[in-house]
């Protein structure tokens, strides 16, 4: 197997401040690496696109506009711009983007791990990510790649999308006609041409539930281009249909999202938001975990959940077919369809164009040169046959009356005709101009209780119903909004219809003490929450690792998506061990038994001079900590060595002493003159064997 060759960017430096330390994946667009700010001293997410981009200086000037408007979105379901530039170097250009790291994994390897997930799992994972999406379309961006690659999950339980506006620039950096992003998750107004919005994003983000629901994207091909116009000519099949028993609201609402016409879809992420929340409160417990049993990694019918083999790697449909794979590049990477060196008409390339038996094509959706020989012969057809229906009406319809009648009687009967309709219009005109029906402007009633909104809507001569509604921002009680929405102008007989907050949607904390750390955040996550600060704590119950408490605790009500901070076992809390060197055995062995220690005693005690017999002459560990019951060794003395006395009777004094010194004992010099005559030991007060370190008292003369 050939060893993979070592990125050049790996251990550099870009733009004298991003440490590059490795490699975490690459795509159609960029390679994405994990570096180091040394100016702030932080992990960073380096996405570091291709050269081939980094050379186009109109791509270049896209991509500095996109990353501002990118940079001003601060949301927590969205992966924040920190930065942004281009270094050139000797060799060629480095166009960048620093975004913030999030370690974790993307939500396809969720995918690809699991296979489909229950009704409620998926609902869980796609509520920030709609969020996040709703608080991009208020600020005017648009995403327009949105796909499972695109969500990280990271380890502390945060979901987030990454990527906003880079599909955007490139696109402006691609010839016209030319399409940036995944096939098998594309909007059909981009296939043919359209222009994306907010609506465009919707579109895949029901594509990606889809996919969350049954473990399969709903189109395959053989290539990309394949995929993508089946998003144009076929109808996004219902999930129930993939796995039978799926609540019919969720048909309804992958449906609702990925109609082919856009002006069928939610208007925004915020509108979506608002259904998808909506039926995770509706749906039953046993509909919300549909499915839950089925086995991890593969999908209903023993199907694959995978996608075609055409999307397991970046392609550039139209050019030459590259088998070259990126390292570390995701399963479903971002395409480029129509890029440098495809056909300019897509359709008319008989070796990419799909055709769908049944499908009604799209009027206005695409240059009719584009259209091939088939199609416009149908067209032609189509208006030949409406041309004969029009004339064979126009033959019944005669021009003339046979019979003319009286002209000044029927002269008479027209000025009356007239006079009674100009009169019936100047009541209608007075009716619906400043009359009783008359356009009523809709007071603004947000934020006011019920009676107090319905009271000023009578006041504007407005009748109104109630209905109920949650919301994270309004007070239980008060009106969230009107529909028609304040200002608007309604006939007075058109009913208000009151959204009442229910204050926000409660959900109960699951149970997870005694899981371990990773998997109480799992369960977590999967419920709807995030995970909080995480506290440890030591524990002589608990095992090391595991959950010891939650706040708020199981069981308790609070808003989805609420920090849940939890309190982790650390195990037992060691022991100081205390010294006992120098105690008698029996005091020292108390001392340690008392500290929950467990003294153990060496078998053969060991000869020292200074600490008596019986004692404790050394022990292991002398200082630190240990868990509870943890063994102290203890090496008792044996009191010093029992030695002979050396004879040094008429030996000179300095002989004598080194001779007594020598071999362990202290000597003592007393002269018998007062002073040393003849030098001579003359007598010494310890013969035979003695304790080592005795004291030997010799008399010279």
């Amino acid at each position: 197997m050939r060893e993979r060759p070592k990125d050049s960017l790996v251990d550099t430096v870009v733009d004298g401040r991003y440490h590059v330390r490795s490699r975490l994946a690459s795509g159609g667009m960029s390679t994405v690496y994990l570096a180091t700010d040394e100016r702030l001293e932080r992990d960073v997410a380096l996405k570091v696109l291709y050269p081939h981009l980094a050379e186009d200086e109109r791509f270049l000037e896209r991509f500095e506009r996109e990353a501002k408007s990118a940079a001003r979105l601060s949301h927590p379901h969205v992966v924040g711009v920190l930065d942004q530039g281009v270094e050139d170097g000797p060799g060629q250009s480095v166009a960048y983007l620093v975004m913030e790291y999030v370690p974790g994994k993307t939500l396809r390897d969720l995918l690809t791990e699991r296979g489909r997930l229950t009704p409620r799992q998926a609902l869980a994972i796609l509520d920030p990510v709609v969020e996040g999406l709703g608080a991009a379309h208020d600020a005017g961006l648009i995403h327009r790649d949105v796909k499972p690659e695109n969500v990280l999950l990271s380890e502390r339980g945060g979901i987030k999308i990454a990527d906003f506006g880079l599909a955007r620039a490139v696109s402006a950096a691609t010839h016209t006609g030319t399409l940036v992003g995944t096939a098998a998750y594309f909007p059909p107004e981009l296939v043919t041409g359209g222009a994306a919005d907010a609506r465009s994003d919707i579109y895949s983000a029901g594509i990606v539930l889809f996919e969350l629901l049954t473990g399969r994207q709903p189109y395959s091909g053989e290539a990309p281009i394949q995929v993508a116009f089946q998003h144009v000519n076929s109808r996004v099949p219902a999930p129930s249909t993939i796995v039978p028993g799926l609540a019919e609201d969720l048909d309804e609402l992958v449906l609702w999202c990925t109609a082919v016409d856009p002006e069928e879809r939610p208007i925004d992420g915020n509108a979506l938001l608002g259904e998808l929340r909506h039926i995770r409160t509706t749906l039953s417990d046993d509909e919300l975990d549909h499915g839950s049993d089925h086995r991890a990694g593969s999908a209903p019918g023993g199907e694959e959940a995978a996608a075609s083999d055409g999307a397991e790697r970046t392609e550039i449909i139209g050019a030459a077919h590259s088998s070259t794979d990126v390292a570390g590049s995701h399963p479903y990477p971002t395409e480029v369809i129509g890029a440098p060196g495809s056909p300019t008409t897509v359709l008319g390339n008989s070796s990419h164009h799909t055709t769908v038996l049944g499908s009604t094509p799209v009027a206005g959706s695409m240059p009719q040169r584009q259209l091939d020989s088939a199609a416009r012969e149908k067209l032609a057809a189509r208006d030949f046959k409406t041309y004969r229906k029009e004339q064979a009406r126009a033959v019944q319809r005669p021009e003339k009356t046979l019979r003319p009648g009286n002209a000044r009687r029927r002269n008479a009967f027209l000025i009356l005709l007239l006079a009674l309709l100009a009169a019936l219009a100047a009541i209608a005109g007075w009716f619906f101009g400043v009359g009783p029906g008359a356009l009523v402007a809709v007071p603004d009633v947000s934020s006011r209780s019920v009676s107090a909104a319905q009271a000023l809507l009578a006041q504007a001569g407005l009748s109104s119903s109630a209905e109920p509604s949650y919301s994270d921002s309004v007070a239980e009680g008060l009106v969230i909004a009107s529909e028609p929405e304040a200002t608007a102008t309604v006939r007075p007989w058109e009913e208000i219809q009151l959204l009442v907050s229910l204050g926000p949607e409660l959900f109960a904390i699951p149970e997870v003490v005694g899981l371990a750390e990773a998997t109480a955040a799992a369960t977590l996550v999967a419920a709807g929450f995030e995970v909080g600060e995480v506290t440890p704590q030591f524990s002589d119950t608990v095992a090391d690792g595991a959950v010891i408490a939650t706040t708020p605790a199981a069981g308790e009500q609070v808003p989805a998506g609420t920090p849940v901070s939890l309190t982790v076992s650390r195990g037992p809390e060691p022991v100081s061990v205390p010294s006992v060197v120098g105690l008698p055995e029996e005091e020292a062995v108390s001392i340690l038994a008392g500290a929950g220690l467990t003294p153990l005693i060496e078998p053969a005690p060991v000869n020292d001079i200074k600490v008596p017999a019986g004692s404790v002459l050394v022990q292991t560990p002398a200082e630190g900590q240990l868990p509870p019951g943890g063994s102290v060794t203890l090496t008792l003395s044996d009191g010093p060595r029992i030695i002979a006395v050396p004879d040094v009777f008429s030996e000179r004094e300095a002989e004598a002493i080194a001779a007594l010194e020598e071999a362990g004992f202290t000597v003592k010099v007393n002269y018998a003159f007062g002073r040393p005559v003849l030098g001579l030991v003359a007598g010494q007060d310890l013969t035979g064997e003695h304790p080592e370190g005795s004291t030997v008292t010799i008399t010279v003369t």
